[in-house]
């Protein structure tokens, strides 16, 4: 496995095509855009696709929030950028709603991006991340029953499904698949490009 040159967390990650990295305040109206952009595309798997579109305003305080959480290593959400960062091009996260040593990823993609394996090539990269830089015991990836689109991403990345379904909080069904720190050599993901940074730019993976 990759040696550590620093402590997370990742702050900012490049993929071969992408920059993930926490989210601030002033992403607000990239963000809208975006969403506003994909809103038809959303809003049949992400819940909180519902509550858009979102004041910007509001928008602003919710990012700021976000780079709170990072700061305080709460939960680690990132937006998705094309190199330049003058588009957004989707969102992404390393959640800590299931404990300390665990991650969970969820992930969305601007509609005009879709495939193009964008989420799977940011959803190797915080595998990556969770596994060597936060050292979590496992990483998880929940997705809706119906979607199979979602569904092909931690299959492909090498990825466990789990014969357990967890229901969450809208009483929507979700298949579980997990891959832990044994299963990463070897797999797809252990192959997978990707740099990570710290909040000091150091780099750390």
């Amino acid at each position: 496995m990759e040696s550590l040159i620093s402590v997370g967390p990742a702050y900012r990650i490049r993929t071969k095509r992408l920059l993930l990295r926490c989210w601030t305040p002033e992403d607000a109206e990239l963000l809208s855009v975006a969403i506003e952009e994909s809103l038809d595309h959303l809003k049949p798997w992400m819940p909180w696709a519902k509550d858009e579109p979102e004041p910007l305003q509001a928008k602003t305080e919710r990012l700021g929030r976000f780079q709170a959480d990072f700061a305080e290593r709460r939960d680690f959400v990132y937006g998705i950028f094309n190199p330049e960062q003058s588009k957004v091009l989707g969102g992404t996260g390393l959640h800590t709603r299931l404990g300390p040593h665990v991650r969970e990823i969820g992930y969305w993609i601007h509609k005009d991006y879709i495939n193009q394996g964008l989420a799977t090539e940011a959803t190797a990269a915080l595998t990556k991340v969770g596994l060597l830089v936060d050292r979590v015991s496992r990483v998880e990836i929940h997705c809706d029953l119906d979607n199979a689109r979602s569904a092909m991403i931690p299959a492909k990345l090498g990825f466990r499904r789990q014969a357990n379904i967890t229901v969450d909080t809208q009483g929507s069904e979700k298949m579980v698949w997990t891959i832990s720190p044994d299963e990463y050599r070897g797999s797809p993901v252990s192959a997978s490009y990707a740099q990570a940074f710290d909040v000091s730019g150091r780099r750390i993976l």
